[in-house]
């Protein structure tokens, strides 16, 4: 499995943000990170990282990033080791983490769990895994007057901001800013690591999608539809064509990234996502999730403890809305890219 945030086009696409992104390899792993951190304090992230093909490889991917965070003078290693090889089976990958000393992080970033559809089948045999409601809809949106267009060029992505934008103010929710969406365009288009899709009825666009693709998988990544035309349901067959699109570049798996785990409620923050994600058939993975491998352990402390009080802040505001006004946490949040939380 190659993974998007553990490639190449990744790091060119970090470094375009002005991050610090460090690299290595070894016998038989490798790893992409990023100096991350805000106000309470510095760390080292890899998303979906280290990659590893056996416990061994993994410790070794291990102590190179932690000689890394200390170079560079970090708190703490982040990892999410999703591609690596952490356990020779005796024992849980969490608790094979523990006894490397490792800890979950206080908070998830990527998704532990997703939904990936195979392509190594045929088109009949992927089709045939999804809701008839899903097949139906393929086959018969072009008699609604919908089309879909694929590009690679940088500029198209405005189009999908523009449907982010009014999704986010419909919805209250946070998205990803434009600035970095922009420069992901900018960065993974050219070098055939991103894909921008349009729904279209009657040539007008109601909707995008964009994708980004690593050597063997295409990853869903951020989506919006026009609400004056979801009757339509045209994000569906968007989907579909994406999907099938892959299989045609030779791509072996579409991931659809982040659902809620199996007997999840509402409160899962990938909850609503999840039924529309599972219509479309595949199987589900799931991975070890976050966790810090403390470097400073002084450091680490007050980080987690900073981190606790904001959110204990946090939780007061949300249960008494009135004081909100008279509140105010001593840490901000700040807002960033993927895997980039400040904290």
């Amino acid at each position: 499995m190659a993974n998007i945030l553990q490639s190449k086009a990744w790091a060119s696409f970090q470094r375009n943000l002005g991050r610090t992104v460090v690299e290595a390899a070894g016998d038989g792993w490798r790893y992409l990170a990023v100096v991350e951190g805000g106000r309470t304090g510095r760390y080292l992230y890899c998303p979906y990282g280290p990659e590893a093909q056996s416990p061994q490889a993994f410790d070794a991917a291990l102590a190179d990033l932690a000689r890394a965070a200390r170079e560079h003078r970090c708190w703490f290693v982040r990892v999410e080791p999703a591609g690596a090889a952490v356990t020779d089976g005796l024992e849980t990958p969490e608790a094979s983490l523990r006894r490397r000393g490792l800890r979950p992080a206080p908070r998830q970033v990527q998704p532990g769990h997703t939904q990936v559809i195979d392509l190594t089948r045929d088109e009949d045999a992927i089709l045939k895994d999804m809701k008839s409601t899903n097949r139906n809809l393929h086959r018969n949106i072009a008699k609604k007057g919908v089309t879909f267009t694929s590009s690679a060029e940088p500029g198209d992505v405005d189009v999908l901001l523009r449907f982010l934008d009014a999704t986010a103010e419909r919805k209250d929710f946070n998205r990803q800013q434009d600035d970095y969406l922009r420069e992901a365009a900018r960065t993974l288009m050219p070098l055939g690591a991103a894909r921008l899709y349009v729904a279209r009825l009657e040539g007008e666009p109601i909707g995008a999608a964009l994708a980004y693709d690593s050597d063997d998988t295409r990853t869903y990544a951020h989506a919006a539809m026009d609400f004056e035309h979801r009757r339509l349901s045209a994000g569906i067959p968007l989907v579909v064509r994406m999907v099938l699109d892959a299989k045609a570049a030779g791509l072996s798996r579409f991931d659809l990234f982040g659902t809620a785990p199996e007997g999840a409620g509402p409160e899962h923050e990938w909850y609503g996502f999840t039924k529309f994600k599972k219509s479309f058939g595949g199987r589900p993975e799931s991975y070890p999730g976050t966790w810090d491998l403390p470097v400073s352990r002084t450091g680490y402390t007050a980080y987690t403890g900073v981190r606790a009080a904001r959110e204990r802040v946090a939780a007061a505001r949300r249960a008494l809305p009135g004081l909100a006004a008279r509140i105010r946490p001593g840490v901000r949040p700040g807002a960033g890219g993927t895997g980039r939380d400040d904290a």
